[in-house]
Parts: structure tokens; sequence; C-alpha cells
């Protein structure tokens, strides 16, 4: 089962890094071509809520990433005086802590994505939908979650740290 997990996580590591990456790379283009193109007169049109559209992409999407190879920051002065007991016990209650968060903010980003769809917001100039941006930061968000919980089962394995 682990095996089958660990690769899922690396498909799924794979996926929101490409994400990220092209849409961090289309926000760096785009905004070289905005200055410009304004130096010269004739500014990009929409450039403003392209970049931040993909803002959301380029901060959402890593999330899981992150979290599976444990880039965080975190503080570890209060785990090293545990036992080993007490520091699994830690690390779950802050997994179980996090996991309700982020099943909280999913939840409300695909309530809000629904909004969005319904009511048919799009951006003021060009007119691009807003919903997908939160259905796919929600999904990330949801990600995360089976993130956490696998992390609870490998601290109770032994297998983490």
């Amino acid at each position: 089962m682990g095996v089958v997990v660990d690769g899922f996580f690396r498909i799924v590591r794979m996926v929101v890094t490409v994400i990220g990456g092209i849409a961090l790379s289309f926000m760096m283009f785009l905004t070289v071509a905005d200055v410009v193109g304004r130096a010269g007169g004739h500014p990009l049109i929409g450039t403003y809520e392209i970049v931040a559209l993909c803002l959301a992409l380029v901060i959402g999407f890593p999330i899981p990433k992150v979290s599976i190879e444990r880039k965080h920051v975190y503080m570890e002065f209060l785990l090293e005086r545990l036992p080993p007991k007490g520091k699994a016990v830690m690390n779950t209650v802050t997994r179980l802590l996090c996991l309700g968060l982020f099943v909280l903010i999913g939840y409300n980003l695909f309530s809000i994505g629904n909004e969005f769809h319904l009511s048919g917001e799009v951006s003021s100039t060009i007119r691009i939908p807003f919903f997908p941006v939160a259905y796919g930061v929600g999904v990330c968000c949801f990600l995360e979650c089976l993130v956490f919980m696998y992390d609870i089962v490998k601290i109770w394995r032994g297998d983490y740290e």
C-alpha cells in the first residue's frame, strides 16, 4: 500500500509543480511584455487580472508538494524535549488540526467556485471566469488533506522523520 500511495504522491508532486511553474513563468513573461509594451505606448490589456489569477495558482498549487517534501517551516524546540510517544501525539494533533483547517478551506473554495460559476462572475477587463481557479486551489487543499492523513499513518507506523 505504501508504494501505491508514494507513487500517487510522486505524480501529485509532479503535476502541481508543473502547473505552478507554468503559471509563474507565464506571469513573469506577461509582466515583462507589459512593461515593454507600456514603454512603447502599447500596454497589454488585462495583465493585472491574469497575473492575479496566476498568483492564486502559484500560491495554491505547491501547498501539497511542500508538505510531501516537508520543506515547510516548523518549530522543533518543543518536540525535542518530548519522548517518542509524546512526539507522535503532538505530530498527530497538529496534523489533525491542519486537516480540519484545509477541509474548511477546500470546502469554502468549492462553495465560492460554485457561486462564481452560477453567477457567471468574470474579471472586469478581459472576462476570464474565476471559478476554475477557485476549484483548482480547492482541489489542492483536499490533496493537502490526503498528505496530512498519510502523515498520520506514517507517524503511528514509525516511518515519520
